[in-house]
């Protein structure tokens, strides 16, 4: 494991300047707009936006088509938020996670997963975060001990993006983004929305849809305005349970959206063809692992366009769960797939770097808390199953 820190940013310099408008996060229309007041024509707009977004830039001055006129301007009224990692490591599978240190002190990580290609190099995966914290409480995530601190703007989900790419060997580039680190999307759904529009926009970031996946817990009836919103993006839906009881116990939100009334919403969902909706379920030791509950999962998802995505937990210090066998992992798959349901495994990444799914958070304010890293201050969950 490889760790690297860095001194957070001069407390003066550009990226804690409040004073400018931040060009960061604003849409094309709204940057063209921001020009036109400069008199410039709407052409001009659309070049700032695609050096900010697609090129990457974050100095004004270096913008070398626009008109040195106009560059001064524009440098006077609006800056270019970024983020410097304060912390990278790097684990034994060359997963990388960056610690952010934001403007406020707030702090949020991203992770960049290496997937080796045919014939050489990575496609490279970035799983980002939507809010410093959370605030919906799953029993087994890290990033839930933290409790809620604040929405992340549009212009810090989109940065995580472009910091993450400015750092890639030459010739590589982000292939697929999760909306899977810190936070719920869909608890901060404007912002999300409004980021998942930049990242996918042609004369901006330009990723296809079809290479963005957002999670959430079941914000209803918000998925389904986002489907209708952002057709093509993927959803991704945290089950993690097979009955309502077990559900609610491990996912407190179950208790506001019920696992029948959220399975019956994505039913309903208007995917485009070929799209299926996935289930995110963590796989808990003892908890939501038996041959019962996979027999139950599958049928709760007959007849759905769907696919299962099973995780075996990934531990963290003090929580009262243990990550399951291979052994019984992959006897939860059979079954799933003898019974016609689409179902994978995720392999873990970065679990040495603590950085795999569930185990994000920021050990600043962890620490402020009484955390050292070891055990964390939590009461204990009653989720163990009998019979």
């Amino acid at each position: 494991m490889e760790s690297t820190k860095q001194n957070p940013p001069d407390p003066q310099g550009r990226a804690l300047d409040l004073e400018r408008i931040d060009l960061k996060g604003m849409s094309e229309d709204e940057i063209v707009e921001l020009c036109g007041e400069a008199g410039e024509p709407a052409y001009r707009g659309k070049q700032v936006f695609s050096w900010v977004y697609d090129k990457g830039e974050t100095d004004i001055g270096r913008m070398s088509d626009l008109p040195k006129r106009f560059r001064e301007w524009l440098a006077a009224r609006a800056r270019i938020g970024w983020l410097e990692a304060e912390e990278t490591e790097k684990g034994a599978d060359g997963t990388e996670k960056f610690f952010w240190r934001l403007g406020d002190e707030a702090g949020v990580e991203s992770v960049r997963i290496p997937m080796p290609r045919t014939g050489g190099g990575y496609r490279w995966s970035l799983c980002i975060s939507t809010q410093v914290g959370c605030a919906m409480g799953c029993a087994f995530c890290l990033t839930a001990k933290m409790g809620f601190v604040r929405n992340l703007g549009t212009g810090e989900i989109v940065e995580q993006f472009l910091a993450a790419r400015r750092g890639l060997p030459p010739g590589e580039r982000l292939h697929n983004v999760v909306f899977m680190g810190m936070g719920e999307p869909l608890d901060n759904y404007d912002a999300t929305v409004a980021a998942v529009r930049l990242l996918t926009h042609p004369r901006g970031i330009g990723l296809s849809p079809r290479r963005l996946t957002v999670s959430t817990v079941g914000v209803i009836p918000k998925i389904k305005e986002f489907v209708r919103e952002l057709p093509g993006v993927g959803v991704a839906v945290s089950l993690h349970a097979a009955d309502e009881v077990t559900r609610a116990k491990i996912v407190p939100p179950s208790r506001k959206w019920p696992m029948g009334e959220i399975l019956r919403a994505c039913k309903e969902l208007p995917l485009p063809e070929r799209q299926r909706i996935t289930f995110e379920y963590v796989l808990l030791s003892g908890v939501n692992d038996s041959s019962g509950d996979a027999v139950k999962l599958a049928g709760l998802l007959r007849g759905m366009r769907c696919k299962v995505n099973l995780l075996p937990w990934n531990p963290f210090s003090g929580a009262p769960f243990e990550r399951p066998s291979d052994k019984c992992v992959e006897a939860f798959r059979r079954i799933l797939a003898g019974r016609g349901i689409a179902v994978t495994v995720r392999q873990s990444k970065g679990l040495d770097i603590r950085a795999a799914c569930g185990q994000l958070v920021d050990t600043v304010k962890m620490a402020e808390r009484g955390w050292d890293g070891g055990k964390l201050p939590m009461a204990p969950v009653s989720v163990n199953k009998t019979g």
